[in-house]
């Protein structure tokens, strides 16, 4: 299973993008480039004089995310002389034994893109679950500290369970390991920035600027001020912006990851002629799954239909963990 979206990356180029048997051309870079570098110089002892001469003036080489101008190609001394940042990629630091692709089919930041397109869609049918410790007060709380993108819990969307420890219910009196009894709690939308006054009288004012447009804060109901209260939120996928990033960061689960690559497959697919061999992998690994497959011009339907038989599968495990709470009038009761 992979760790990070960059794993995740690479087994979608595995598994769906990039069979053994369709590999484009390729090369390593023999020498570290800097941002403002525009000679790239590669290893020639991988290529073919074919593949070579492809280097030419025109061609499009990628390493990483970036994608690079070819402009001359000089031969005897592995040198190509390029455009930095193409179509729209942003230059960056590479270094030694990096990987040349040579007219990439499927580049890796289309792949990486859709990768984070394909994780937004999941949700509402399917949701990342977080619980957070809140603390029982008059009115409402503000969750997080007051600042900018200090946190993440504008992608909070509702509240699935709450509960509190307690020794004697009716008297209110925390105590660990006793017992939990559920306690009523309601998260509220709050305007974007939003100025408040906290309990030391400062006003303070919270802001986001990626993300939900949107504060939240919590409200809890029968139970006194200062108590502790253990709150299981529903939660958007929070939006990938680096490879390093974790699926775990990110709010994905593990049986996640095949809906994920079905889907950016059937995304980059769209609209482009599928190589035979690429066509005759993926057909095969839809077979292994018990999925048929007819002929290759069905391949972008058949992952839809392959995406959504693995989403309905993972809903219902989602919703028999997560079964949703009885709401009166936005608040709910646990």
């Amino acid at each position: 299973m992979s760790t990070t979206i960059g794993d995740l990356v690479d087994r979608t180029y595995r598994e769906y993008l990039e069979p053994m048997d369709d590999l484009v051309s390729y090369t390593t870079l023999s020498t570290g480039v800097n941002t403002t570098a525009t000679e790239i110089v590669f290893n020639g002892d991988l290529l073919s004089v074919e593949e070579q001469d492809a280097l030419d003036a025109g061609t499009i080489i990628e390493i990483g995310q970036e994608l690079m101008l070819c402009k001359d190609l000089n031969a005897v001394t592995n040198t190509i002389t390029v455009t930095r940042g193409a179509r729209g990629t942003t230059k960056t630091l590479h270094t030694a034994g990096d990987l040349i692709k040579i007219a990439p089919p499927f580049p890796r930041k289309n792949v990486f893109d859709a990768v984070s397109d394909q994780i937004k869609n999941l949700y509402p049918t399917l949701f990342a679950v977080e619980t957070k410790t809140v603390t029982a007060a008059v009115g409402y709380e503000i969750l997080g500290t007051h600042g900018t993108d200090q946190d993440n819990n504008n992608y909070l969307v509702a509240p699935i369970k709450a509960i509190s420890q307690y020794t004697d219910f009716s008297a209110n009196s925390d105590s660990t390991g006793i017992q939990y009894r559920g306690v009523t709690v309601e998260l509220v939308d709050l305007p974007n920035p939003f100025t408040y006054v906290d309990s030391d009288g400062v006003s303070r004012t919270k802001t986001y600027t990626t993300g939900p447009n949107v504060v939240n804060a919590i409200q809890t109901y029968n139970i006194q001020q200062g108590h502790t209260v253990y709150v299981t939120f529903k939660k958007k996928f929070i939006d990938p912006t680096a490879e390093t990033d974790t699926l775990a960061t990110v709010g994905l689960e593990d049986e996640y990851e095949p809906i994920i690559m079905a889907g950016v497959a059937a995304q980059l697919m769209s609209g482009r002629d599928i190589p035979t061999a690429t066509a005759d992998y993926i057909t095969d690994q839809l077979s292994v799954s018990n999925f048929p497959v007819d002929s290759a011009t069905r391949i972008r339907n058949s992952l839809l239909s392959y995406q959504r038989a693995l989403i309905q599968q993972a809903r219902k495990d989602l919703r028999a963990r997560y079964p949703e709470p009885v709401t009166i009038n936005s608040i709910s009761y646990g």
